[in-house]
């Protein structure tokens, strides 16, 4: 009889996967260390080092009290990678590209990934004054682009507290702005003022070019954001208020409105 198991068990992940099991079938996805341990059958210890490396990626944070433990929003995104490539296919994708002709220039639509921004759709391929390619798959940081900013501005304050805790935690170069506390109130105090994000060339990994970028929701949800790429000096503030914002909002309301139906529909 074939061995419906031919590899050798992770048993690391197999702990790991029990702690998140554990944890999410408690009150408010909050425990403590010792209680984890319990649940789980393992050493005290070995529950403390795993929920530290769920930290470090993000999936659980510190509660309130010494030695508690609390599931992040990011567990509820691991339940809805199953069906997201058929969601940017049917909604993303047919809307971004019936406007390329209204936008003119290159917009990406981006959903939060651990601490970074994802580009899922993008019209670089499709415009005609784009000078990028290749954009879908490229991880933006969070508070040096339009997505970014605009993500970040319009998250409710415990994914604000959360995407912090995650960017303060590592190493990454791109994190240190989770360090200034005046400039991030500075960035989205801003972005809500003016209805949108924008950046000015902040991203080195292209200088040369500026965005400006608003939110999209399914709902009351806070889904992503999308973004429209420019030259830097190629745009004046009145031609995007004007000319270029009223598009963009259109886009996203018009994803959002499609993911709303598309998840009704079920």
């Amino acid at each position: 009889m074939t061995d419906p198991f031919p590899y050798k068990e992770v048993k690391g992940l197999t702990k790991g996967l029990a702690v998140l099991t554990a944890l999410n079938r408690q009150a408010g996805g909050m425990s403590s260390v010792s209680e984890i341990a319990r649940l789980c059958r393992i050493h005290r210890t070995t529950a403390k080092r795993l929920l530290e490396t769920l930290r470090r990626n993000g999936l659980v944070r510190h509660g309130e009290r010494e030695g508690q433990y609390c599931l992040t929003f990011e567990v509820r995104r691991l339940s809805e990678g199953f069906y997201d490539e058929q969601w940017v296919e049917q909604v993303a994708r047919p809307v971004m590209r019936s406007t390329v002709s209204q936008l003119l220039w290159p917009c990406d639509m981006c959903t939060h990934e651990g601490g970074y921004m994802v580009v899922r759709e993008s019209t670089h391929r499709l415009s005609t004054l784009s000078q990028q390619f290749g954009m879908i798959g490229e991880r933006m940081p969070m508070f040096q682009t339009a997505t970014g900013r605009a993500y970040f501005a319009y998250s409710p304050r415990s994914e604000q507290d959360a995407l912090l805790q995650l960017m303060r935690s590592r190493g990454d170069p791109y994190d240190h702005y989770a360090h200034d506390h005046r400039f991030i109130a500075r960035i989205v105090s801003s972005t809500l003022r003016r209805g949108y994000s924008i950046n000015h060339g902040e991203w080195d990994r292209h200088p040369q070019f500026s965005g400006i970028g608003v939110p999209v929701y399914c709902g009351e949800r806070l889904l992503g954001a999308i973004n429209m790429g420019f030259p830097n000096g190629a745009l004046t503030t009145t031609q995007i208020r004007r000319r270029f914002l009223p598009v963009l909002r259109h886009i996203a309301e018009a994803i959002g409105d499609g993911s709303q139906a598309w998840v009704e529909r079920g």
